[in-house]
């Protein structure tokens, strides 16, 4: 299995089309973005690979986070020692970005609201113009609502759907050498949504597969490996692979 492989499902290409967008932008118009989902479908493993590829400044904020602990991990992305004063560590932010523009990504927003570390987010915007995209979970759209002043200068909306077939066959394709029948695809499909779970359940089935010399993983494979029928060595007619 290759571990290392990042896959573009359909939730990849439309971010990857909206930091296009947003990066396109005209001044007059403010440059905030959310992204938003479950848990499970590549949100973050998406954010850094972006962030990574395009010098982007990556924060993944936590429960207790403030405005100034966030003004102090952008400075910190941009291997600056932070101030004290949170007017001074703005100010140094401001300075830089207006010097050196970068993209502002900040996964793990739900937690920015308990102590209304969001609305420096906002100030940063004002003050330089650099785009600001915003992740969390599925219902982070509900809570940015109360701030409508906030809200409304959100660009565009990016919720990550749930994979579909066309995405299980391009992650089997790009992390796994095993061949899937349609059906065994279709299966998975209806049964896992995690990437995490989806990786999991290929090295199980590429051990599986090495143990009984299977040539192609079916649905009643698929079935036996997440316990919904009998073991794999119970399975009759096991197809061995060609010397």
């Amino acid at each position: 299995m290759n571990t290392k492989t990042f896959v573009k499902t359909k939730n990849v290409k439309k971010f990857v089309s909206l930091m296009d967008r947003l990066k396109k932008l005209p001044p007059n118009i403010p440059k905030l973005a959310l992204v938003y989902g479950s848990h499970g479908l590549g949100k973050t493993q998406t954010l850094i690979w972006w962030a990574t590829k395009n010098d982007a400044i990556y924060i993944r904020a936590n429960n207790d986070i403030t405005q100034n602990g966030l003004l102090k991990e952008i400075l910190l992305d941009l291997s600056i020692r932070p101030f004290h004063s949170m007017q001074d560590n703005l100010d140094e932010i401001v300075k830089q970005l207006k010097t050196e523009p970068k993209i502002i990504i900040v996964d793990e927003v739900d937690y920015l609201f308990s102590r209304n570390a969001i609305e420096i987010l906002r100030d940063i915007q004002d003050l330089t113009a650099t785009p600001i995209v915003l992740s969390g979970m599925g219902n982070v759209d509900i809570k940015i609502a109360r701030y409508k002043h906030f809200e409304d200068r959100i660009y565009k909306k990016l919720k990550f759907e749930h994979y579909d077939e066309s995405d299980i066959q391009e992650i089997l394709t790009e992390m796994t050498d095993l061949t899937f029948t349609s059906d065994a695809i279709k299966y998975l499909a209806t049964r896992t949504n995690q990437f995490r779970k989806i990786v999991q359940t290929i090295d199980e089935l590429e051990k599986t597969a090495e143990t009984n010399c299977l040539s192609e993983i079916t649905e009643d494979i698929l079935k036996g490996r997440i316990n919904e029928r009998p073991s794999i060595k119970a399975l009759p007619k096991i197809e061995k692979m060609h010397a």
